[in-house]
């Protein structure tokens, strides 16, 4: 008896084993089962969809204008060209023919890539350290001819912005450089154009406050040229 109640005892608890590893084993698998049928149901996307760069704030002179040493003013959001330049050529190629060449002066750009990528092209980048100022940017467009655009610091307050916007696309002007354009605007308030206190979106929600694009059009001082001209043409803002 003593053997026959070891075996059993012992037999009885191998069975029982046996029932809890079957047991789990058909749990995990519908557990597998299930989470295939959410997948399935609910399918993940393969990729993310990209997220749409903010538009480039611009103010350009109107087509027939006299040129001058610039064609207008870009206010990029940052020092990156690769993640501005896209949105900058974005704005010009409707305008202004396909830009295939960028030339920056490097003092106050911290990397400088050779190509930008640009919906499937792709857009060459060089600088200068002589020949461009710092504070312009020079642009080459496909069959049609070279552009100067004032470059105003990412971080300039939007009041500066829009001075430095509307003397750049003035009608008859301005017959400064782009970095003498930007030392007379301090020059004539007394402070910097910066203001190293705001972030980019205290920046944003300042030029908007202030007026933005309507702070720009405000800006521009009365012409006195011939009449029916257009006034710069203000983009991404």
């Amino acid at each position: 008896m003593e053997g026959t109640e070891s075996i059993s005892h012992t037999g009885f608890h191998a069975g029982s084993f046996s029932v809890n590893h079957e047991t789990r084993a058909a749990a995990e698998a519908a557990r597998r089962q299930v989470c295939i049928m959410s997948a399935t149901l609910h399918p993940f996307p393969s990729h993310h969809e990209p997220v749409a760069a903010p538009a480039a704030r611009l103010a350009l002179k109107a087509d027939g204008t006299s040129r001058g040493l610039l064609d207008g003013a870009w206010w990029p959001r940052s020092r990156d060209l690769l993640s501005e330049l896209p949105s900058l050529t974005d704005a010009l190629d409707p305008l202004w023919g396909r830009i295939t060449r960028v030339a920056v002066n490097p003092t106050h750009w911290p990397i400088i890539p050779r190509k930008v990528p640009v919906h499937g092209r792709v857009v060459k980048v060089g600088w200068f350290t002589t020949e461009i100022d710092p504070h312009k940017l020079l642009l080459l467009s496909y069959g049609t001819g070279r552009w100067d655009l004032l470059v105003i610091p990412p971080e300039t307050g939007a009041e500066a912005a829009a001075r430095l916007m509307a003397a750049a696309s003035d009608y008859d002007g301005p017959p400064l450089t782009a970095s003498a354009l930007v030392a007379a605007d301090e020059a004539l308030h007394g402070v910097s154009v910066t203001d190293e206190s705001l972030d980019s979106s205290d920046r944003d929600e300042a030029w908007e406050d202030e007026g933005g694009a309507a702070a720009v059009s405000a800006a521009v001082p009365r012409q006195t040229g011939p009449a029916g001209r257009v006034g710069p043409l203000i983009v991404g803002m």
